[in-house]
């Protein structure tokens, strides 16, 4: 019974049927609001994929730069590999670990499905996180199909 539900867990994450969205806690000093991790597309993929976020006004209104960090893990959740950007201010090809952004926008994400090895990764769930200034915003499942 027990393998058959983590069986149907992961087929659901594969489809989309399951996808998790964790949003920072509201609070004063918050620097998460306003912003949103989308959907990768295409999932499932292989072997590329792209990951949208947005950042909004509301993180700009001290008119700091705000600092994006985007990890991919795996199911037992384990650093996996940090995408890199792909319109980002300075270039495409900057990883996107503590990435400094000037500016609102919509900005893409580019992961090729290898490991921080350069390893192809294997078939599964995996999950993509966004953290704004150190803080942990959204979670969202995604899949290779190899």
């Amino acid at each position: 019974m027990g393998r058959a539900f983590c069986v149907g867990v992961i087929l659901l994450l594969g489809f989309g049927a399951l996808t998790t969205r964790v949003e920072a806690q509201s609070g004063s000093g918050d620097r998460g609001r306003g912003s949103q991790l989308e959907q990768n597309y295409p999932n499932p993929f292989n072997p590329v994929t792209r990951i949208p976020f947005t950042l909004s006004d509301e993180l700009f209104a001290d008119g700091k730069p705000v600092q994006v960090t985007i990890r991919i893990y795996n199911i037992l959740r384990q650093l996996v590999a940090i995408p890199t950007a792909l319109n980002h201010p300075a270039g495409n090809g900057e990883t996107i670990d503590r990435l400094q952004y000037p500016a609102p926008g919509r900005y893409l994400a580019f992961w090729d499905g290898t490991d921080k090895d350069g390893k192809k990764v294997a078939s599964g769930a995996y999950f993509v996180q966004l953290e704004i200034n150190g803080r942990r915003v959204a979670t969202r499942a995604m899949t290779v199909a190899n």
